[in-house]
């Protein structure tokens, strides 16, 4: 099983994040802000990935601590749980329509963390969630993941729509870019050997 967890303490939050890459889906998230929690649900559910995430921040101060620490440790949580990353189909691309949304989510587990942001939002705020804050959890997440990582929202109106279908991208993303390749079991994808 590839498994992991990761305990992040500093002075602005606490964070322990379970994964299990070859889950079923299956999740417990608890961040103290709904709306990030109702996204990172989205992930685990759609990439099968088993996700439990515990954390406390500094809310009282903003929501930023948290989103981006979340990233951090989930991205940590997951490049330990992929190992040496023998056997990964490493790069994918999913494209995710939802009602008038269509956004694209394409990744490479590179070890050269990057990401590219072509998101518009025409609203501030998702409900308590400054909107601004979701870029700053995919910055974070591909950081620490080691992924480079394209989000593009292709067309859309409603904001709501078109952050759920950027981490319903990932999800599909990761689902398939995770997956062990039966030809590949063994060898890592790279002619370098090492990612």
């Amino acid at each position: 099983m590839r498994t992991a967890n990761i305990v992040r303490k500093t002075k602005e939050t606490s964070i322990t994040v379970d994964v299990n890459l070859d889950g079923t889906g299956e999740y417990d998230i608890k961040t103290g802000v709904g709306f990030l929690d109702h996204m990172l649900e989205q992930v685990s559910k759609h990439s099968l990935i088993d996700l439990k995430i515990q954390a406390t921040g500094d809310l009282h101060i903003d929501l930023h601590h948290t989103t981006e620490d979340t990233g951090i440790a989930i991205g940590e949580a997951i490049k330990k749980a992929l190992g040496e990353k023998k056997g990964i189909k490493r790069y994918a691309s999913e494209t995710v329509p939802m009602d008038e949304t269509l956004s694209r989510v394409s990744l490479d587990i590179s070890n050269r963390p990057y990401l590219v942001w072509n998101v518009k939002l025409k609203v501030e705020k998702l409900g308590e969630m400054d909107t601004e804050l979701f870029k700053e959890w995919f910055h974070a997440f591909a950081q620490s993941s080691g992924t480079t990582l394209h989000v593009e929202n292709l067309y859309g109106d409603n904001s709501h729509h078109i952050i759920e279908s950027c981490f319903k991208g990932l999800a599909k993303s990761l689902k398939s870019a995770v997956e062990i390749d039966s030809r590949m079991k063994d060898k890592i994808p790279s002619t370098k050997g090492a990612l």
